[in-house]
C-alpha cells in the first residue's frame, strides 16, 4: 500500500461571508508530483497557503504523512518536511547567490540560535552549499548578488533555497511564471532533477510544463475538486475540458 504524503479531508475555508475552498477531498502519495490547476479565481493559492499553513482553515483536516498539521505555524509545517516556493520570486537580494543558499540550511544542518558560531568557518556547511549550488546550475554564479540575477535565475536560486532545508515534500507555486520557452524548458529539468525521490506539489497555468512533469493532476473549478487523475485522463475528461481546459490542450498537445 502507498504511503500518503498529503491527506485533505472536506477541507473549507472562508473569508467572511465568502467560502473559496467548499470541501476539498485530495490524497498525494509519497514521491508523487502532483501538479493543481485551474482558472483564475479556482482557490488555488488559497488551497496552497492552507496547506502550507499561511492560513487557518475553516474546517477539515490537512494531514502530512499521517499527522495533523492544520492551523500549525509555517515554519513548524516546514520543521516536519514541507518546504514551499512563494509565486512572487522570494530571495535576499543584497547578499549572494552562496549566501542565499546557506541560510536554507542553517537550521537542517543544526545551526540554530548560535551569536558564537562563524559559519564562514564551518566546512560541511559550505560543501553542502557548494552541492545545492551545483544541482541547480549555478556554482558558476556563486558570488554575485541574488539582486543582480536575471528573473529566470532568481527562481533557479529561489527553488535552491527551498530544497535547503531537506524537506521531502516540495511544493511550487508557478515556479515557470513570466519565463520565455527556453527558461522554461531548463526550470522544468532543474525541477525534474531536484524533487527526484521527494513528494512535488505544484500550482501551475502552463500546461507544457504540467503535462510534462506531473504523474497526477487535480482540477480546481470554484473551490472544489471536480478531477484527480494521470495526466492523460484529465486530458480527456469533458467535465475538466468544459470547465477549464477547453480545446486549448489539444493545441498545445
Amino acid at each position: 500500500m502507498s504511503e500518503i504524503a498529503i491527506e485533505l479531508q472536506g477541507l473549507r475555508k472562508n473569508f467572511g461571508f465568502a467560502e473559496i475552498i467548499r470541501g476539498v477531498d485530495l490524497s498525494i502519495e509519497k514521491g508523487e508530483r502532483h501538479a493543481i490547476i485551474g482558472p483564475n479565481g479556482a482557490g488555488k493559492s488559497t488551497l496552497f497557503n492552507l496547506i502550507t499553513g499561511k492560513f487557518h482553515v475553516s474546517g477539515g483536516t490537512i494531514k502530512m504523512h499521517g499527522d495533523p498539521v492544520e492551523n500549525l505555524k509555517p515554519f513548524e509545517i516546514n520543521r516536519r518536511g514541507l518546504s514551499r516556493s512563494f509565486q512572487i520570486t522570494n530571495i535576499f537580494p543584497k547578499m549572494t547567490v552562496f549566501e542565499n543558499i546557506r541560510c536554507g540550511l542553517l537550521w537542517t544542518m543544526g545551526y540554530k540560535y548560535s551569536f558564537w558560531t562563524l559559519v564562514n568557518r564551518q566546512a560541511g556547511l559550505s560543501e553542502r552549499t557548494d552541492e545545492i549550488l551545483e544541482q541547480i546550475n549555478m556554482s558558476d554564479r556563486r558570488n554575485e548578488l541574488a539582486g543582480v540575477l536575471t528573473y529566470a535565475e532568481q527562481r533557479a536560486l529561489e527553488i535552491g533555497i527551498t530544497i535547503a532545508g531537506g524537506a521531502d515534500i516540495i511544493m511550487l507555486d508557478e515556479p515557470t511564471a513570466g519565463m520565455s520557452h527556453s527558461e522554461t524548458e531548463n526550470i522544468v529539468e532543474l525541477i525534474r532533477g531536484v524533487t527526484e525521490d521527494k513528494t512535488l506539489v505544484m500550482v501551475e497555468h502552463d500546461m507544457g510544463v504540467v503535462f510534462n512533469l506531473a504523474d497526477r493532476i487535480s482540477v480546481l473549478v470554484y473551490g472544489q475538486i471536480i478531477a484527480s487523475d494521470t495526466p492523460e485522463n484529465v486530458r480527456a475528461d469533458v467535465n475538466v475540458q468544459e470547465a477549464y481546459l477547453g480545446t486549448a490542450i489539444d493545441a498545445e498537445h
